[in-house]
């Protein structure tokens, strides 16, 4: 059992620190609306602290999950964030999906401390969280990752260190790439299959079984032939994500022409109202030029 902090009860930090309960870890929390952290507490075996400093003090370890590089940094860094309270010898893991030149900047605060710093940025959505079935895609000292792992594991079924601090944050990028292709062709497939007079439901059983398959194809072709996008990710998470990966291709001259496109398809989703559908909306897009 470890003693350890988590910061951030949105919805993929509230399950995962449910999942360190349940594993019979002691949890204290922080979150930036208290009334959040009070009900944590009441479903949860654990207690909560008002500032992320107060949270880590005398935790093994501790764990943040919140929006962006500015949030990260105010839970973080100050007179009130985790580093200020947390001790010598321990381990921040930080699982929100940020630059790695924030999780570089972390690092090196916390590592004259002698506080060891993984960023741990996951995949695998609100359900993966709920379900403790996240991927964990890390970057730090191999002896730093070895310690945390164990505790990880709780709400995770593959956690891999990829490499040195920022690795993490550079391969969650990679599947935030990815995973933007798969959504855009699934959409225009759907779009076309729609257009051309086929049952979308026999159509995607079929190429299903095939080359096409894809987790997304398996888990959102219903809902999004319904038009329902209440499932998942938000498009405006998933446009500060593909913004992180565009800047940072434009510093390690890579090309991701395919990526800044799609990146635009999300920006016209959210002129229609779809901020908060999930990244499955692409085909909301297609189907409102249609008609």
């Amino acid at each position: 059992m470890a003693k350890v902090a988590f910061i951030g009860l949105g919805v993929m930090g509230y399950p995962m620190a449910g999942h360190l309960v349940k594993h019979g870890h002691q949890v204290t929390v922080y979150n930036r609306t208290e009334a959040k952290a009070k009900a944590w507490t009441e479903e949860f075996s654990g207690e909560y602290q008002l500032t992320p400093r107060e949270a880590a003090i005398g935790q093994d370890m501790v764990f943040v999950c919140v929006g962006n590089d500015d949030d990260l940094r105010q839970v973080t860094l100050g007179d009130n964030g985790v580093l200020a309270g947390m001790s010598a010898g321990t381990i921040l893991v930080d699982h929100t999906t940020a630059s790695a030149d924030v999780a570089r900047e972390i690092a090196d605060i916390a590592k004259p401390l002698d506080i060891g710093f993984i960023d741990a940025p996951v995949s695998g959505g609100q359900a993966g969280a709920e379900n403790g079935v996240l991927t964990v895609m890390a970057g730090g000292e191999q002896a730093t990752f070895e310690r945390a792992k164990p505790v990880i594991d709780s709400y995770a079924r593959c956690a891999e260190l990829l490499g040195e601090v920022g690795a993490g944050q550079l391969t969650k990028m990679v599947n935030q790439i990815c995973i933007a292709g798969v959504v855009q062709g699934l959409a225009e497939g759907l779009h076309f299959a729609r257009s051309a007079g086929l049952d979308g439901e026999k159509v995607v059983e079929v190429i299903s079984k095939g080359a096409a398959q894809s987790w997304q194809m398996e888990n959102r072709y219903q809902t999004m032939w319904k038009g329902e996008y209440d499932f998942g990710f938000a498009v405006d998470w998933m446009r500060k994500d593909l913004g992180i990966a565009l800047d940072e291709a434009r510093r390690n001259g890579s090309h991701l022409p395919l990526t800044a496109l799609v990146d635009q398809f999300y920006s016209e989703v959210q002129s229609i109202g779809g901020k908060r559908w999930d990244t499955s909306s692409l085909f909301a897009k297609l189907e409102k030029n249609r008609s």
